[in-house]
């Protein structure tokens, strides 16, 4: 971890709709565990969120914020290493959402690419609500309130990054200023000491006079890895760099994740709406019955015809669980018909139900002990609230709601 973690925080979450997938492993999980040991990670439950597409129906959510918990143990998430939370217990959130929906042009949430394709698919819902339109804005605040470096996403949801980063930008242009900024600053800089103070100078020079981007980040880890001023301080020092002020809510970046494409059981994206799942804690027998019967080359009608794995969602799968060897095996009998469909599937179902079959085994644990997932749980979302109150307490005086 580096001096100050929180120069190294990542936020992700993910939405309880019922127990999670191999998708859903494959798409976020399996880097969460990576990421738990490389930074400071914040991962959290979005119970909110279920409520701006599903406000009609509540009922399932305790037991499927639940499932999902276990699920996220289970995968190997650590709750002494990350911190694991549902988004409703830190009420910090919706405080943060509030305020910045008072600075949030209307059209910067309309313009949102999954709007209008929401809109469209969910057509048998009524979404002619606040909360819907204004859902990438509790996004926003989900990962503001922590002030988050990263966030671990595929292509599809960069633009919701990207509006985290205008909304934060504009707070800081509209509250980021303080009393006697260049006087303060100027202090910090001699703070930072001797040959730290002159190379700042220096650095700050070189990027406000030809807009060295290099510059710009060997400054910023300049003042992030110094111990020896103030948080203050060194949000005055981050603001200075570009002339700007306190940077109060800092513009987090994309962490793009290489998500595999983890085809469902009908050869369509997994998802849950489609129904073509297979869950990370599904009985054994149950996914190899499942995979048995998973869409092919549809040109293989006979034993006898030849495939091609190019277009096989099968061969998708080998491609995320198979070695080298496996593959080419895979390959070669499919476009020869060498091997049936059957054949293909064998080693798949082997590794398929052997890293199910772990989870299950690690998620047993948690199911048996309802007072250790509580304890996670209450633990998390007060390691949370810490940290989001921190940031609010700063909103907060920014926008003169406090008397100090």
């Amino acid at each position: 971890m580096s001096a100050n973690p929180q120069a190294r925080r990542i936020l992700s979450g993910i939405r309880p709709t019922g127990p999670l997938h191999l998708g859903n492993y494959h798409g976020a999980l399996r880097n969460w565990v990576e990421l738990q040991y490389q930074y400071e990670c914040y991962f959290f439950i979005a119970d909110w969120h279920m409520l701006t597409t599903g406000y009609e129906d509540t009922s399932a959510l305790p037991d499927n914020i639940r499932t999902v918990l276990i699920d996220f143990l289970a995968a190997g998430l650590n709750p002494g290493v990350a911190t694991l939370f549902v988004q409703s217990h830190v009420p910090e959130h919706a405080e943060l959402h509030l305020l910045l929906s008072m600075i949030t042009p209307l059209g910067w949430l309309e313009r949102v690419p999954t709007y209008k394709d929401q809109q469209e698919q969910l057509k048998e819902r009524d979404l002619a609500t606040y909360g819907f339109l204004g859902y990438p804005l509790l996004q926003s605040a989900d990962i503001l309130i922590y002030r988050a470096t990263y966030v671990p996403v595929g292509e599809d949801q960069v633009s919701h990054v990207e509006i985290t980063r205008e909304i934060a930008r504009r707070f800081n242009h509209l509250y980021g200023r303080e009393p006697d900024f260049e006087t303060k600053a100027e202090l910090a800089v001699k703070n930072l000491g001797g040959r730290n103070s002159t190379n700042y100078r220096q650095l700050r020079r070189k990027y406000q006079e030809s807009g060295d981007a290099d510059s710009l980040e060997r400054a910023r880890a300049l003042v992030q890895g110094n111990n020896r001023i103030t948080v203050a301080d060194k949000e005055r020092l981050l603001g200075y760099l570009e002339g700007s002020g306190v940077t109060i809510l800092p513009e987090p970046q994309v962490l793009l994740t290489a998500t595999p494409k983890v085809p469902g059981l009908d050869g369509r994206k997994m998802s849950k709406s489609y129904g073509n799942t297979i869950g990370l804690r599904e009985d054994p027998d149950v996914v190899a019955a499942k995979m048995r019967t998973m869409q092919t080359d549809p040109a293989r009608v006979r034993r006898t015809d030849p495939g091609n794995p190019d277009i096989c969602p099968v061969f998708d799968l080998h491609k995320i669980y198979s070695d080298d060897n496996t593959r080419a095996w895979a390959a070669e009998g499919c476009r020869t018909a060498g091997i049936g469909c059957l054949d293909c599937k064998k080693p798949l179902i082997e590794k398929v139900v052997e890293e199910i079959s772990g989870m299950r085994k690690r998620a047993q644990e948690f199911e048996d002990s309802p007072e250790l997932l509580r304890n996670i749980v209450t633990e998390g979302a007060d390691k949370a609230r810490e940290a989001a109150r921190a940031t609010l307490d700063e909103v907060r005086r920014a926008m003169h709601l406090r008397a100090d």
